[in-house]
């Protein structure tokens, strides 16, 4: 995949659910995308009671066997956005082979124009939130060891 015919949007302010539902129609219809800033993404709610349902969601599963829970606030969106995607028939994977998320904004990618989803912002929202960073590091994301 190239990054010259991609679609580079900034996930800075903008709310995970509403963000991820317009990317997977895009990735449906052949685009190819690329996320920026994953760790700047918010999900509306109280901060606690996110953090509450993300350990117990932790707890499902065998640490050797699955289902393997992401911790990474790229790969945090990465399966947000794999969850709206028919992802066990070809279009479905064929669509997540066309994502691609990062934390920060690559070299290759500065200077470029980036893009927002406007319904998606996060300043619409008079509720709190908490971005995707605070989170994986409440669930156990040490940014320093990688």
């Amino acid at each position: 995949m190239s990054s010259e015919n991609s679609i580079i949007i900034d996930a800075k302010g903008l709310i995970l659910g509403r963000m991820s539902s317009s990317v997977a129609k895009c990735l449906l219809q052949g685009e190819s995308i690329v996320i920026v800033n994953a760790e700047q993404a918010a999900i509306s709610g109280k901060r606690l009671q996110i953090v509450k349902e993300a350990k117990t969601f932790l707890e499902v599963g065998h640490p050797r066997k699955g289902p393997y829970h992401p911790r990474r606030p790229d790969m945090i969106v990465r399966r947000t956005i794999r969850g709206m995607l028919p992802y066990r028939k070809a279009k479905g994977r064929d669509a997540l082979k066309r994502l691609r998320v990062y934390l920060g904004a690559p070299q290759e990618f500065e200077g470029k124009e980036t893009k927002t989803i406007l319904e998606a912002r996060a300043e619409k929202l008079a509720s709190p939130y908490i971005t995707v960073g605070d989170l994986a590091k409440e669930i156990g994301w040490s940014p320093e060891v990688e």
